[in-house]
């Protein structure tokens, strides 16, 4: 038989179902190929119009689409059914402006205890709309508005990628604004590297698993610099250790706070796009923000938020999952009689320098001295590459992203030739 439609299709024939798919950019729609051409061309005209939520300006789709085939047509097989209904669950939700009211019952008042507390946020877990989440509380460098609020979380709410944790919506209320996160069953990296029961213990106790959180979280940040919108750079600005989350079931990584950059006003101006000039900001109107051992140089000398500030704070983070240290800590000197400053990058920069089996005494030695030493040579250097003093040295997330993954294929493939597992289902409960 023959379809006639007014917009370009793509007509795909299955050989095992009696049924045509045919897609174009507004919808997908399932016509029984026994169906008579008008009624075919009615129902394709029909799911296109169930896919576009009309009371919305910003046309997000519809995530409670359900279809309306007319009766006369032949009923759906089961497989199809399911077909449809993983594409609805897939697709992303409209971002939430959440009323204040609800973050006040969610905490009840605030008096919950709190998940996390820092100098910059508090969080806690809870419940909102029937899902559960975190909710983080900060300080807004300025009052936003509810169109540019609306505006920041068309783009930040619609990101969908494994490496981040999904941002659901916002709220704000006086100088605070309410960041609502989905909630992630995992514990940051900083705590998995460092466990403070156990220091002996980590469940990052293979070389592979720390390459995979190396690349899940360059596969994250090349996303958020280069996928995520349209003539626009994105910047994290709080990559670190203790905000990427490795989950409890298979140990991949998540970037956490993706969002709080551009929702806070910590991103200003046409700052966001300037990777390639560094020029002073106003103090008066610009607060540095960040964590010493991550910052960037340019960071702490003119408050500048960059690609490249975040291209440096993966560099510290690789350097911390090879050597299990801190990015930065502070150990006393017994013969000076004060404390001494220990810098992660201070360190790789000596084992680098001395050469030889160096590196080998620096690798953590949870690990077990099990390895690929070439593989490990390469990350450390790729990380020193990445916390260059000079912006201008450090290579982009791109090319940082490619070269982490072909390292993990390397380790992968060192792992199944000497038959250590590569598959990993661990436990975070207390040791």
């Amino acid at each position: 038989m023959v379809l006639y439609f007014y917009q370009p299709v793509i007509v795909i024939l299955c050989p095992s179902h009696s049924f045509l798919m045919c897609k174009s950019k507004k919808s997908t729609s399932i016509i029984d190929s026994t169906t008579p051409k008008s009624m075919a061309s009615k129902s394709l005209k029909s799911s296109t119009s169930s896919f576009v939520n009309t009371s919305s300006s910003h046309n997000y789709p519809s995530t409670n689409y359900t279809p309306n085939y007319s009766t006369t047509s032949k009923s759906w097989s089961f497989s199809n059914k399911t077909s449809l209904s993983s594409l609805r669950d897939s697709l992303p939700e409209n971002p939430h402006i959440y009323d204040f009211s609800e973050i006040c019952k969610a905490t009840n008042n605030f008096l919950q205890k709190p998940f996390s507390s820092s100098s910059s946020s508090t969080s806690w877990r809870c419940s909102i709309r029937g899902k559960e989440v975190i909710l983080f509380q900060r300080k807004s460098r300025h009052q936003i508005g509810l169109p540019e609020l609306q505006e920041r979380l068309l783009t930040i709410c619609r990101s969908h990628h494994s490496s981040l944790v999904k941002l659901l919506g916002a709220s704000t209320s006086g100088n605070y604004i309410y960041l609502v996160y989905e909630y992630v069953h995992g514990a940051n990296l900083a705590t998995c590297l460092r466990n403070p029961q156990n220091p002996s213990y980590t469940v990052l106790s293979s070389w592979l698993s720390r390459m995979k959180v190396a690349t899940d979280l360059a596969h994250g940040l090349d996303y958020i610099h280069h996928c995520l919108g349209l003539n626009s750079e994105y910047v994290h600005n709080h990559v670190k250790s203790y905000s990427i989350l490795v989950t409890e079931d298979s140990l991949n990584a998540k970037i956490c706070h993706f969002g709080t950059a551009e929702l806070c006003g910590e991103i200003v101006g046409n700052e966001r796009s300037s990777a390639k000039s560094f020029g002073r900001l106003d103090s008066r109107v610009m607060k540095i923000e960040g964590t010493r051992g991550y910052m960037a140089p340019e960071s702490q000398s003119i408050g500048g938020k960059t690609q490249k500030g975040d291209v440096y704070a993966f560099g510290v983070v690789i350097l911390e999952l090879v050597s299990g240290e801190e990015a930065l800590r502070y150990v006393f000197d017994e013969g000076g009689g004060g404390y001494k400053r220990i810098s992660v990058i201070e360190r790789a920069r000596e084992v680098v320098a001395v050469g030889g089996g160096e590196l080998r005494k620096w690798v953590d030695k949870r690990v077990k001295d099990s390895y690929p030493v070439e593989v490990a040579e390469k990350i450390v250097l790729l990380g020193l590459e990445c916390v260059d003093d000079d912006p201008e040295n450090r290579p982009d997330m791109g090319q940082v992203e490619v070269r982490v993954s072909k390292l993990y294929l390397e380790s992968k493939n060192w792992a199944e030739k000497i038959g250590l597992p590569t598959d990993f289902s661990v436990s975070m409960a207390p040791r």
